[in-house]
């Protein structure tokens, strides 16, 4: 049986990004198929030293999100390494970033200059923030725009103290946000044949992202006023509930999440609390949800007087939603997660391996294999002989990256 192209075959992207937010989303474009050509200045990206590693320049957080990537070094402080830039961009639909924007103009780099001469070109700015704001052209890193977009502000709201969320969310937030702009550009373009900008500002994503429930009855705005005011108007009670957690068990701890009116009465019966299926304060989601904090902290008392075992059972015999909490180190043996073969494995060499986490979309219609993520500047010779540079400026390229290190 032949196996199905990949989705984004024969899709070119230059790849200016380095640590997250940019690699993140060339990753998923790499993995439906996509040429992701990873420009790196001679040190590499970052992330190349960030983590344990069996090899240098190959630490895990790199690894974690430059899969199915070629490598090409250019150091464009030097003109030679610009004009091999400006030759490889020629060649591509997409070109992202996450340059600052000030320091564009002076590698002639900037979206006008470059559109102009591309004009089918998809251009694809990763910024902190919009440059139409007072904050464009800040530096912005994770911690900047989760204290900034009210995500550690969330923490507060549930535990008392302004907290980080422990993943770096904004960074792959917004790295999938730029992936999927960049599929909508492509098709945008399959249609009228132009390219066009696209800015991708990190603190305006995770506002919007977390805006979609804590916004809450601040969307609300009345003829005569802009709407409810005060410390309840916006987040959204459920998930900031204290009680809102894994509850401890006799032995363990266990995830159970009656949702709808059906499993809250089928939950207080079993559990002998009849009385609070007749409770004002319970009796449907509106209800429930004005006093989700009381709820929790009564289901929190009962699940700690039975074991793990007992209420994942008493979870699937009533068909309320029920999990075990795994551990990090849990995952790799989950069995649905084994089933559906979630982590692979890469050779890199004859003394270590990768192990990965593949993309957890499946298409019937493209197949993708997975590549390990490239080593410093494996194939700046192979992508620079490939668009037609003379031999002794790939020679001279090639020595500039040696120089510096």
């Amino acid at each position: 049986m032949t196996r199905p192209a990949p989705a984004l075959a024969g899709i070119r992207v230059v790849d200016l990004t380095t640590v997250i937010f940019g690699p993140s989303a060339t990753q998923v474009l790499a993995d439906y198929g996509a040429d992701v050509i990873k420009v790196e200045a001679p040190g590499g990206d970052s992330t190349r030293q960030t983590g344990p590693t069996a090899e240098t320049g190959m630490a895990s957080l790199f690894l974690g999100s430059n899969r199915n990537k070629r490598s090409v070094v250019l150091d464009l402080k030097r003109a030679e390494a610009r004009e091999a830039l400006n030759a490889l961009i020629a060649t591509a639909d997409i070109f992202i970033h996450n340059v600052r924007p000030q320091k564009l103009a002076g590698l002639g780099l900037d979206p006008d200059t470059v559109r102009a001469n591309h004009p089918r070109l998809i251009y694809i700015g990763l910024h902190g923030f919009g440059e139409d704001g007072p904050y464009g052209g800040l530096p912005a890193y994770d911690d900047i725009i989760q204290s900034l977009s009210g995500a550690a502000d969330l923490g507060r709201r549930q535990t008392g103290v302004p907290r980080y969320m422990p993943t770096i969310v904004a960074d792959k937030v917004a790295g999938q946000m730029a992936a999927h702009a960049a599929l909508a550009a492509l098709f945008q373009r399959e249609r009228t044949g132009k390219g066009q900008f696209i800015e991708v500002p990190m603190f305006e994503v995770m506002v919007q992202f977390l805006m979609i429930e804590h916004l809450n009855a601040r969307q609300i705005v009345s003829p005569t006023d802009d709407g409810p005011h005060g410390p309840e108007a916006m987040g959204y009670a459920r998930t900031l509930a204290e009680w809102r957690k894994p509850y401890a068990t006799r032995d363990g701890f266990v995830c159970l999440m009656p949702y709808n009116d059906r499993d809250w009465r089928a939950f207080f019966a079993a559990v002998g609390r009849e009385d609070l299926s007749g409770d004002p304060r319970f009796a449907n989601i509106a209800d429930r949800t004005r006093n989700i904090a009381e709820l929790y902290r009564l289901l929190e008392t009962i699940i700690a007087q039975d074991s793990t075992a007992h209420w994942l059972e008493l979870g699937e015999r009533l068909g309320i939603a029920c999990a075990a909490v795994n551990s990090l180190a849990d995952l790799e043996t989950d069995p649905h997660l084994s089933a559906v073969g979630m982590f692979g494995m890469l050779p890199a060499s004859t003394d270590w391996s990768m192990r990965y986490v593949r993309s957890p979309i499946r298409m019937t219609g493209s197949s993708v294999d997975p590549h390990l993520p490239p080593r410093l500047g494996e194939h700046t010779r192979e992508v620079l002989a490939a668009i037609g540079l003379a031999t002794d400026l790939i020679d001279l390229l090639a020595n500039s990256r040696n120089e510096s290190q």
